[in-house]
């Protein structure tokens, strides 16, 4: 057991470092088109669950309530989101709108392009390693988890 402990913390010490630098680079091709990787975030939620309350949304979201507002402002603002009243006339629903999908695409392209150039340039076995991880960490309880929120 505290070989299986000691291996899942080495294990843990190689990747995160990994994982924090692509995670690095992805937002950077975020931050080319104007938009934080918090707004892609907030977006994303918008794009799959249309109809959201700004305190849903920070609930969703992990996010203080006055935090969430100051993004929705500058995502109305740029006309990515727009406000409606839902068929509960006292509640403002949140929608994306056809501009907020398109830069939702845009980002969405630019982060697989940057990562598909990463991946070519390694070698067909080191692809082969990284494809069979993933299965894995994406069947994992956490990664389950983190998909509920």
């Amino acid at each position: 057991m505290v070989q299986v402990v000691n291996d899942s913390l080495q294990l843990a010490n190689d990747l995160r470092p990994v994982l924090l630098r692509l995670a690095r680079h992805l937002r950077a091709e975020t931050h080319a088109r104007g938009i934080t990787g918090g707004q892609i975030s907030l977006l994303v939620a918008l794009e799959f669950n249309p109809g959201m309350t700004a305190q849903q949304l920070a609930e969703r979201e992990g996010l203080s309530a006055p935090g969430v507002s100051g993004h929705l402002a500058r995502l109305e603002g740029q006309r990515l989101i727009r406000r409606a009243r839902t068929n509960d006339k006292r509640r403002v629903g949140l929608y994306i709108t056809l501009e907020g999908k398109r830069v939702l695409e845009s980002v969405r392209e630019k982060r697989t392009s940057w990562l598909a150039a990463r991946l070519a340039e390694l070698t067909e076995e080191q692809r082969d390693l990284i494809r069979a991880a993933i299965a894995p960490l994406d069947g994992s309880a956490w990664a389950t988890a983190s998909r509920r929120r």
